[in-house]
């Protein structure tokens, strides 16, 4: 069985418990910047709620996961990785700034379920070979990787496809150009890493001690499997926005044109 980057990790050094004062030290940055948004009257309403959501929200999945990372069973691991990708979907839908409607929440869920859930079960099983197959440890931490990822990917798609329509393209041309926006994040990342920066996972394990090759392995599965699953849940967000099709074989928006 190949050992998961964490536990490689806590293997090679014990990770030291932080403080809740040297907690609070890490937030200086916070506090200039938002002295510099306030100095330049740009309104502090949404980095206050950002940081305290983000603070509230850590502690109280950081207390989840001490239940969740103990299951013996796969149905509290299936139940969490399912919540994850709803609300994915939810915050998704939100961030394109249209009216969050059924049908794309339902469109985001599916895309990033259909994309994510195969590339993680790929990567816990034939990869890292979690035994028991539903490993919680595995499957939560990584899960969250791609679903978020995903999220974000279908995020930009949304927005741009959505942006494109309006501005009268047809659904081909605003599909291309909404699937290569959604791509320029994840693309940027794979051009500059191991260059212009050390992602979290191999920065992590080479400060823990491990092998930097044994670290850049883990870094490359990734990267690979964010890639290929918010590309894939892109493509399927936008297949799924193709105009339904109304009597005659024309879509409805020709349909309404002819008229």
């Amino acid at each position: 069985m190949i050992l998961p980057a964490s536990l490689l990790a806590a293997a090679a050094r014990e990770v030291p418990e932080i403080s809740l004062l040297h907690l609070a030290i890490a937030f200086v940055p916070v506090a200039i910047l938002l002295a510099i948004q306030r100095r330049w009257s740009l309104g502090l309403g949404k980095s206050l709620l950002a940081t305290a959501r983000m603070t509230l929200q850590l502690l109280a999945v950081g207390y989840m996961l001490m239940f969740i990372l103990d299951a013996r069973t796969p149905w509290i691991v299936l139940a969490a990785l399912s919540g994850m990708i709803v609300a994915a979907g939810w915050i998704a839908m939100r961030s394109v700034g249209a009216d969050v409607d059924r049908r794309r929440f339902g469109h985001a869920v599916m895309a990033i379920a259909a994309a994510g859930v195969p590339t993680l079960t790929l990567v816990t099983q034939a990869v890292l070979q979690v035994d028991p197959w539903f490993a919680p440890r595995e499957w939560i931490t990584l899960g969250s990787m791609i679903f978020a990822n995903s999220m974000n990917v279908v995020s930009l798609a949304g927005e741009r496809f959505l942006s494109e329509r309006s501005a009268g393209r047809d659904y081909e041309t605003a599909r291309r150009t909404a699937m290569n926006a959604s791509l320029i994040p994840l693309t940027n990342s794979m051009l500059a890493v191991g260059i212009v920066s050390l992602p979290g996972m191999m920065t992590g394990q080479v400060l823990a001690g491990n092998s930097p090759l044994s670290a850049a392995r883990y870094q490359i599965m990734v990267m690979a499997m964010l890639f290929g699953a918010g590309g894939i849940a892109s493509a399927i967000y936008l297949t799924l926005q193709r105009p339904a099709a109304a009597p005659g074989g024309l879509t409805t928006e020709d349909a309404e044109g002819a008229r």
